[in-house]
């Protein structure tokens, strides 16, 4: 089935429109050291502290902790080691042309991933595929079952090589091809995966929230741009964990797409339709890089000394090791423009992963 209501909500939903979940929900509750008002909105962050040697430290206590937000400092009022909350992780695979001799080790090493991580007590999991258009596979469930059926589904598309259906024809859904038409075409979506799972599922949610994305980082084809994507995943309060995985073309493949103008099902670059085909192929690393980095999740390569087996691994000790902080802001209560968080600890050579900053839910 076709991600039909998420379709619509890229073509209509005005990202300037979006607010938060009103986090009085994600007040601690009364049997902790610090109770609030209804009223008060309380700022949470999830973050994760490393050694110099990237080991988990796991052994802070909330006075360690210091925070600030737009360079003024904040109390932390609120501070707990928060492996027991419950987790929601939204599975995002690649399945354009860039992963099709890698596709099956990602599936394998996902659902060994998810089968140790989740608690079906506590824990739920959705299953999103992307390559021209995105597709939710499986919503969230915690069963165990459900996820390896929607992982068994996980698939390159039956034709890469772009096809042209005239809107109303066929089974509906895909996104605009930029010609007038619907349908099959060459592309990853990634931008578009990553606004629809924070912004039609992970922003109803409570509790930890994560995106794991396994891609090349090369988006071609999106309606929403990287920036639009990371501001929903923000917004969201979504982590976004970037798994760095593809098979790459050799030299001769590359070659060849550049003298064929990227034919073959390759697509035009993202953020360059409409321009030379032979457009330079834009950092997928970087890119993925920055969405990991501003939401306050962590980057991973997939290489011969770091498998995708042990990247698996370093994010299930991170999910399980993660500090929760809360404050209440200083700030104007009725903005809505992003702030920027500031968070060190006070013992040197410690690094702390957490999100950039933001996002008020305003008036």
């Amino acid at each position: 089935m076709l991600w039909g209501m998420m379709a619509l909500a890229i073509a209509g939903v005005s990202l300037a429109s979006l607010q938060l979940e009103a986090q009085q929900d994600s007040a601690p509750p009364a049997s902790r050291d610090t109770t609030f008002s209804t009223d008060v909105n309380v700022v949470n962050v999830f973050a994760t502290v490393r050694d110099k040697q990237s080991k988990i430290v796991n052994n802070l206590a909330k006075d360690d902790f210091i925070l600030s937000e737009d360079g003024h400092p904040q109390v932390i009022r609120y501070f707990s080691q928060e492996a027991d909350l419950p987790l929601t992780l939204g599975l995002l695979i690649d399945t354009s042309l860039s992963q099709r001799n890698v596709l099956d080790e990602e599936k394998d090493a996902s659902y060994r991933f998810l089968d140790q991580v989740l608690r079906p007590e506590k824990d739920q999991t959705f299953v999103i595929h992307f390559d021209h258009q995105t597709e939710l596979l499986q919503d969230l469930t915690s069963s165990r079952t459900d996820l390896r059926k929607a992982l068994d589904a996980v698939r390159l598309p039956d034709d890469a090589r772009p096809q042209m259906r005239q809107a109303g024809q066929g089974s509906g859904g895909g996104y605009p091809n930029g010609n007038g038409g619907y349908g099959r075409q060459a592309g990853t979506t990634l931008y578009d995966a990553i606004f629809l799972a924070s912004d039609e599922i992970m922003k109803k949610q409570h509790g930890r929230k994560a995106l794991i994305l396994l891609t090349d980082g090369v988006d071609e084809g999106s309606k929403t741009s990287l920036y639009e994507c990371i501001k929903t995943a923000q917004r969201s309060d979504t982590l976004v964990y970037s798994i760095l995985f593809s098979d790459r073309p050799s030299t001769g493949q590359q070659a060849l797409m550049t003298l064929g103008g990227m034919g073959g099902g390759m697509g035009r670059r993202g953020g360059n339709r409409g321009g030379p085909m032979n457009a330079e192929r834009p950092d997928g690393k970087k890119i993925l890089q920055q969405i990991s980095r501003e939401t306050g999740g962590g980057f991973f390569e997939v290489s011969k000394k770091d498998s995708i087996e042990d990247i698996y691994k370093t994010i299930q000790e991170e999910l399980r090791n993660q500090f929760s902080l809360g404050y209440v802001s200083d700030q104007d209560p009725s903005g809505t423009s992003f702030r920027h968080i500031t968070l060190t600890v006070r013992k040197s050579g410690l690094i702390v992963q957490a999100p950039e900053g933001y996002y008020p839910a305003g008036k």
